[in-house]
């Protein structure tokens, strides 16, 4: 086996000969796929009763309509771009829009609702938006300081304003000439779509609040070759940031930069899967009905593919 391919690839070759090991060798059975027997040892471990397979995320909306106004201008409208919905959904979640202008109390019932969080990418520092996803991230730290696990996942422009809360320096960020740039994530090694801001890794660890907060998993070089850290990961929460957007490279083709190779592909699924086995450890248990009344399945999508620069479909919230 070569090892010098990538981690995931080598658990995948490994689940392949596991399989292979435990495949009938007949070859009048070649191709088929039998259940074990009555008594014959099952292949799969009892199931966990503390991990939810029901699992709810909540994604903020970001101002506007995702399309610079062309589907909806109103003062009020804000939007959640439909490929983060799928990303989640393509991990066995449900999702409901945290809408960042509704009353505090309206947010915090839908919170209670939820196994996790997901902050978007977008533009917006500063105003209600920031001062909501302030609110929400700390109730992230709040469920887990209570001991109860509750996962976050934050792109883009989410881990630009988790770097501000977290260093309280709204000035923290940096500049890099990577604006839909598929660039690499240095650890693992695979092209995806980077932001045009971000912090570097000297900056990071030189800011005590952030270094003893966060372990940098990935750095991605700008066009310049300027490296920044792409990848972080929370050492006392479940929390994960990208300065990239893994949802990309399955659901958005407005760009032709965006990778939508099989690696790429399988980066998206891997981070998918690992931000919703985080959520599955949540006990919340949240009452079906109330779950129902809130799914983002509530809401009708748009078409956005031909008007926006970004977005294939968003649902629009006004």
């Amino acid at each position: 086996m070569d090892s010098s391919a990538p981690p995931h690839l080598l658990r995948l070759l490994i689940l392949t000969a596991h399989l292979a090991a435990v495949a009938p060798s007949s070859a009048a059975t070649a191709g088929v796929i039998r259940l074990p027997t009555e008594g014959a040892r099952a292949c799969a471990a009892p199931a966990d009763p503390a991990v939810y397979d029901r699992p709810v995320i909540g994604i903020v909306s970001h101002p506007g309509d995702g399309a610079g106004g062309r589907i909806s201008n109103g003062s009020a409208t804000s939007y959640i771009a439909a490929s983060y919905v799928k990303f989640v959904e393509a991990a066995g979640a449900r999702v409901v829009p945290l809408i960042y202008n509704e009353p505090e109390e309206r947010i915090l019932e839908k919170l209670k609702l939820l196994n996790g969080v997901l902050f978007t990418g977008g533009s917006v520092k500063r105003g209600p938006y920031f001062e909501t996803v302030k609110k929400v991230f700390q109730y992230v730290l709040d469920r887990n300081d209570a001991g109860e696990p509750f996962a976050l996942f934050a792109q883009c422009l989410g881990f630009e304003l988790v770097s501000m809360i977290v260093s309280k320096d709204n000035n923290i960020l940096e500049r890099f000439d990577a604006v839909d740039q598929a660039s690499t994530l240095q650890f693992p090694s695979y092209s995806l779509l980077e932001g045009s801001y971000g912090i570097s890794p000297k900056r990071l660890r030189e800011n005590k609040a952030l270094s003893s907060f966060f372990k940098i998993l990935t750095t991605s070089p700008d066009e310049n070759g300027k490296v920044y850290v792409s990848t972080v990961e929370a050492y006392k929460y479940p929390i994960t940031c990208t300065q990239w957007h893994p949802e990309k490279a399955i659901f958005e083709w407005r760009k032709p930069m965006i990778p939508h190779s099989e690696d790429a592909v399988q980066v998206t699924q891997h981070f998918a899967n690992h931000f919703i086995s985080q959520a599955r450890k949540s006990p919340n248990r949240p009452p079906a009905d109330k779950v129902l009344d809130n799914l983002i399945y509530n809401y009708r999508s748009t078409f956005s593919g031909k008007t926006s620069k970004s977005f294939e479909e968003v649902y629009i919230f006004s």
